[in-house]
């Protein structure tokens, strides 16, 4: 991996945004599409080894995604990684599934992927450009200056705006979101994707850098604060008074129907009535938190920018403040993603590929 590429890494590891430019075949000649857009991912034996952004679980099957389009998946708990050929080189930033088949990988330039056989094989459904015509076709229905305007400059840039994490309902629905209030929705199953900015509450038009349900609800979260929440399916989305203005970088939800908000300085937050309050978590680091996630047992992981496992007893109620310890060993680099396997044992997405730990190095809190 070369200097420029390893230090764009890095910064989005700790949530500094990068946007690139992308565009599709089809407006290639008009505005200088780059090739690594349609340019498949390059088969390589050390594609397991290079840098993962982020895990998903498919079934019992574990799937990542990263760099230069590189799709892995293992079906031993991640002692083994397949590659599998995906049609586009751009960097891969969120993986989710409906079920072991249905689920969509998305990233920069706009892109998003679908794949309907557990990950094994994956179709290109959206870029960049084709994204910037669809805001454009859809503000000039609406006759809205203001969208029209935004719309013009969208493509303008090019359509280089990053996707950075989605909602999936099921196999048909899904909502995307991004860079700038980018928000793509889709009914049936990805064959086409609605512009959804219009509905979000977002006049500065703030980065989204996560999306997730809890209970009825979806909520929202982004740069400075931004906090947006539906609770109308995903309709519209109403902002929220938020605890923190820093940037939030991801949001967990718990099977108590729980959410927990990260992000910048080891800050993070829990909420138990869907993001109306929200109580302050000690997470007992000052590292950037990049991605959380619950274990079987209950107990909630984080993981930090500096490498760190930080593991906590589910919240159990509003105002619980529940103290994250340390797990045993430091990976010694940023991760950017953890999930349990199916196997019981945690998988870390990192710039060296996937690292695996035994849950059992976390002490019982």
């Amino acid at each position: 991996m070369n200097s420029s590429i390893r230090l764009h890494l890095f910064a989005l590891a700790v949530g500094v945004l990068a946007t690139l430019a992308g565009g599709t075949k089809a407006l290639a000649q008009s505005v200088g599409a780059p090739a690594a857009l349609d340019r498949p991912a390059l088969l390589s034996p050390k594609a397991a080894g290079r840098a993962m952004l982020t895990l998903a679980r498919a079934g019992t099957r574990l799937v990542a995604a990263g760099e230069r389009g590189i799709v892995l998946y293992s079906d031993d708990g991640g002692a083994q990684w397949k590659q599998v050929a995906t049609p586009t080189s751009v960097t891969l930033v969120a993986l989710r599934f409906a079920d072991d088949k249905h689920g969509w990988a998305i990233g920069h330039m706009g892109v998003i992927l679908h794949t309907e056989d557990g990950g094994q094989t994956w179709v290109k459904q959206l870029d960049g450009l084709h994204a910037a015509a669809l805001v454009a076709e859809a503000a000039r229905r609406s006759g809205d200056e203001r969208a029209i305007a935004r719309a013009e400059r969208l493509l303008a840039d090019g359509a280089d705006k990053p996707f950075f994490d989605l909602h999936v309902e099921n196999a048909t629905t899904a909502i995307v979101v991004g860079a700038f209030n980018l928000a793509f929705r889709t009914g049936d199953g990805g064959t086409t994707w609605l512009p959804w900015q219009e509905h979000l509450e977002n006049p500065k038009a703030l980065h989204l850098h996560a999306i997730r349900k809890v209970g009825k609800a979806l909520l929202i979260v982004g740069e400075q604060g931004l906090m947006l929440r539906s609770l109308d399916g995903g309709e519209h989305f109403q902002a929220l008074p938020s605890p923190y203005v820093g940037s939030w970088f991801g949001l967990l939800e718990t099977r108590g129907e729980q959410l927990i908000a990260y992000g910048l300085r080891g800050n993070a937050y829990v909420s138990a009535d869907a993001g109306s309050h929200w109580e302050k978590l000690q997470t007992g680091t000052v590292a950037s938190i990049s991605a959380a996630t619950q274990l079987g047992d209950g107990r909630v992981v984080l993981a930090s920018q500096a490498g760190e496992l930080l593991v906590a007893a589910q919240p159990d109620r509003a105002g619980a403040i529940p103290t994250f310890t340390p797990m045993a060993g430091k990976a010694g680099l940023p991760l950017t993603d953890v999930v349990q396997d199916a196997h019981g044992g945690l998988a870390l997405a990192s710039l060296r590929g996937v690292l695996t730990t035994p849950v059992a190095a976390a002490p019982q809190p």
